[in-house]
């Protein structure tokens, strides 16, 4: 009778190890993704959503991700901006003869309604990174000089996330591929000589866009926000609604978004979970984008993801676009 008790008390143990264990593999981006294109109208091959309702760590949840064949040159990619205002993505995608994707991207202030990051049209930056910091405390004669993230193609369709150097004097944007520790001086911008930017080199890409931090670098979770300075203290932690974009080794685009600040339907993310997720989808490099509100995720102009806020699409100053075409 006791052997049996505990064998019975065995059977138990293993069966309560095996659970946890699957619960720790979904807390840790082993989510389950359905293929919901149909659901988006007409797509060519290259173009395919995906879409999961599984929990992040028990919390209620709700994500897209849309993957992209870069190959296919019957598709065309772009960034779309605007000029101290903005736009829904809706009136993005109405004005962008109705493309296949429409996709928030950089961060912007509202004052100026400007975009705060790096843009790149037709080879050309059109948007800069925001200048230096100034400290505060004892230190607020000095300044904090970073090197934000962005995401780009160059003419062959090869994608990057690097980190990138930009201002009004350059024809194009400068790169390096590793994080740069902040740079802090008494000097309120600093300049391409400098000795701590003697590692860059041109950047000359089609297009662009600046957001941050970065998640993945070489295919390892690497999130780069103190190099970054992107969100302070421990605001990565913080669940929100999401954007993220990403590629694979073999040329295939990923965007990501995940819906939140809806509880009891869908919480949000950290940025390890969007790092999780990334990895899970064989992203080799992968950056964050601006969040919150901001987040949308347009496919032949239908929401994939419900906007957090009450009013519905938040106006942005900038999307990326992916449209029938050569373009890009």
């Amino acid at each position: 009778m006791l052997n049996r008790i505990l064998s019975n008390k065995t059977t138990v143990i293993s069966i309560v190890a095996v659970l946890c264990l699957l619960s720790t593999l979904s807390v840790h981006g082993q989510l389950n993704w359905s293929n919901v294109s149909d659901q988006y109208g007409v797509l060519p091959a290259s173009v395919s959503v995906f879409k999961t309702q599984d929990q992040i760590e028990g919390r209620p949840n709700i994500a897209f991700y849309v993957k992209i064949d870069t190959k296919d040159k019957n598709i065309g990619f772009d960034v779309d901006t605007t000029l101290f205002r903005r736009l829904t993505p809706q009136q993005f995608y109405d004005r962008n003869t109705s493309p296949y994707i429409v996709m928030n991207c950089s961060f912007f202030e509202f004052k100026q309604n400007r975009n705060v990051n790096l843009i790149v049209r037709d080879g050309k930056i059109v948007a800069f990174d925001t200048p230096a910091v100034s400290r505060k405390g004892k230190d607020t004669l000095t300044f904090m000089h970073t090197l934000g993230s962005a995401f780009g193609m160059n003419k062959k369709r090869e994608m990057d996330i690097v980190y990138n150097f930009n201002d009004s004097s350059l024809k194009f944007p400068f790169f390096q591929s590793e994080p740069l520790k902040p740079v802090i001086d008494s000097f309120q911008s600093i300049k391409l000589r400098n000795p701590a930017l003697n590692a860059l080199k041109p950047w000359k890409v089609n297009w662009a866009f600046g957001g941050g931090p970065v998640l993945i670098l070489k295919n390892q979770i690497r999130i780069t926000n103190n190099e970054e300075r992107k969100f302070a203290g421990k605001a990565i932690n913080d669940l929100h609604p999401r954007t993220a974009i990403g590629f694979t080794a073999d040329n295939k685009m990923i965007l990501l978004v995940v819906q939140g600040r809806m509880p009891g339907i869908a919480e949000g993310a950290s940025l390890n979970d969007m790092a999780e997720m990334m990895l899970k989808l064989n992203c080799v490099k992968a950056m964050n984008l601006d969040g919150g509100g901001s987040s949308t995720l347009l496919v032949n102009g239908k929401e994939t993801i419900k906007p957090s806020d009450s009013g519905g699409q938040r106006p942005v100053p900038a999307v990326l676009v992916i449209r029938q075409g050569t373009k890009k």
